[in-house]
């Protein structure tokens, strides 16, 4: 019998994994979506908006390195301006995330922020970004075959959202013109 081929790993769980993505690529498989590295830099958020920056990608005003004590959370906080958002480097889903719109909060979420990161995603290290009210979030899904064929599918509309998590997308978003 021979082989897989290749492997689509679906949505969620073993799609972001990056040990699952080196293993099938290792075992000489196509795996059907982003190299290992690739999900290493997405998963965590301090490497990504830095490659984003390199990449002159715009960007929301942040502290953009792991920040290691609560004053110095607040210090950051004031610099940038309040409201901020206090997030995981690791987190997703909502989890790991804390808006602060004062010293008081600033000082309080990095706390509760940094325990609930290494509890949910074992890595407790956290940054600081401005926190943009009332955003739209849109999402564009970009595809790409291996062999220089690339296509887009649009936007997504994922700004109806609960406690920071997507609830529902909307193609295409009513907030975008032709």
């Amino acid at each position: 019998a021979t082989g897989a081929q290749a492997v689509h790993p679906g949505y969620g769980f073993l799609s972001e994994n990056e040990g699952f993505a080196r293993r099938v690529e290792e075992e000489g498989i196509v795996f059907i979506g982003p190299k290992h590295y690739s999900i290493a830099a997405m998963g965590d958020k301090i490497a990504s908006k830095k490659l984003a920056i390199e990449a002159r990608v715009s960007n929301i005003p942040g502290w953009n390195e792991a920040i290691d004590s609560a004053q110095r959370a607040v210090e950051i906080a004031r610099d940038i301006g309040y409201p901020v958002m206090i997030k995981a480097s690791a987190g997703g889903g909502g989890k790991g995330l804390r808006v602060a719109f004062n010293d008081k909060e600033a000082f309080e979420g990095f706390s509760s922020c940094r325990n609930e990161a290494k509890n949910s995603f074992g890595d407790d290290r956290v940054f600081i970004e401005k926190y943009v009210e009332q955003p739209r979030h849109i999402e564009i899904q970009v595809l790409g075959d291996g062999h220089g064929n690339v296509v887009y599918l649009h936007e997504r509309e994922c700004s109806i959202q609960r406690r920071h998590q997507k609830v529902i997308e909307e193609a295409p978003s009513p907030f975008i013109s032709d």
